[in-house]
């Protein structure tokens, strides 16, 4: 029993915000933006969306370009960095407004690595038989949790709002598939992004001294990240690649997250890919974390770029430290 990719969906809230409009709001430039991540605008909720109602709009259009309605899932993988509420997770918000119940909800909080880690998870469950069926979603609202002032300028630049989702099912067919997914962390390294406030380091969790130290804010030592990214994606990719006999040049499309096109352009680099090889929508989307791969998977679907028998090889790397590949026979 294999992993197959059912149906792709997507969604980002209308309002979209350019570089020009972030000027108004902190100090930066459009020049200042594009040249160091390529991005040129994003998506920001402006209408009271919550995460999960993004990871609903995502869903249905995955459930239905599977042809399949909610009721016919056997679970739900919800993968975010930005919850509705500090608990419960997403997942069972998002089964309530699906219009189902009774299933199993796994929340996932892996940041940008998440998909990977819930394609992995979905994947041994549908091999082991336990389930045929499984919802995978990656949904943000990073826009809630954007620092504006000039010390928050290296990451207000960069993250978004949306939301990605697969339907994935078994399939008997061994020439397609999920081949295999190779998941790592290091957390000797979790302190270059990281977000203290909101956990139990401190007791209370909230205080007025807490926020006036702006511990609520994430930071990021933007240069480490671009290294180890740069890296570590790579390495990740490689290791997938041959643990399934494969070679770089069979690649028919490469996925990174969509971290900054810079990384982006680097992890191709080291792998010696072509163009053609590599799908970036950074510089329409933003860094949306958890959603950003399958947001792009759709797309690049939609453009035409993925075949059947095509090998895609998805990567990630973020907050953790945690990166991943991921290789299937489309």
């Amino acid at each position: 029993m294999r992993t197959e990719f059912l149906g792709t969906g997507f969604y980002v809230p209308e309002r979209v915000v350019t570089n020009d409009d972030l000027t108004t709001l902190m100090d930066t430039s459009d020049e200042w933006i594009r040249s160091r991540t390529g991005i040129q605008e994003r998506h920001w909720v402006g209408d009271g969306k919550l995460g999960s109602d993004l990871a609903l709009e995502a869903s249905a259009m995955a459930l239905a370009n599977a042809g399949l309605t909610a009721g016919d899932l056997d679970a739900i993988i919800y993968a975010t960095v930005s919850p509705d509420y500090f608990f419960p997770g997403g997942g069972v918000y998002l089964q309530t407004k699906l219009g189902i119940a009774n299933i199993p909800c796994l929340d996932i909080r892996n940041q940008c690595t998440g998909f990977l880690y819930g394609l992995q998870i979905a994947d041994a469950w549908i091999r082991a038989g336990m389930y045929r069926r499984v919802l995978l979603v990656g949904s943000e609202l990073q826009s809630a949790g954007i620092n504006m002032s000039p010390q928050g300028r290296d990451m207000g630049v960069l993250f978004a709002d949306g939301a990605g989702a697969v339907v994935l099912g078994a399939t008997e067919d061994e020439t397609r598939g999920v081949l295999s997914s190779h998941l790592f962390a290091d957390g000797a390294h979790a302190g270059i992004l990281h977000c203290d406030l909101g956990g139990c380091a401190h007791i209370p969790r909230l205080t007025h001294e807490l926020l006036d130290q702006g511990l609520q804010w994430p930071t990021m030592q933007g240069r480490e990240v671009f290294k180890l990214a740069s890296t570590r994606m790579p390495d990740a990719v490689r290791i997938c690649l041959e643990a399934n006999g494969l070679k770089a040049e069979q690649i028919k499309v490469l996925i990174p997250h969509q971290a900054n096109l810079r990384i982006s352009e680097m992890v191709q680099k080291q792998l010696g890919l072509r163009d053609d090889q590599v799908f970036n929508n950074i510089q329409k989307y933003g860094n949306t974390t958890a959603a950003s791969i399958p947001i792009a998977l759709h797309e690049a679907i939609g453009e035409g770029r993925i075949q059947r028998g095509d090998l895609v090889v998805l990567a990630a790397f973020g907050a953790g430290l945690t990166w991943g590949a991921s290789a299937v026979r489309w």
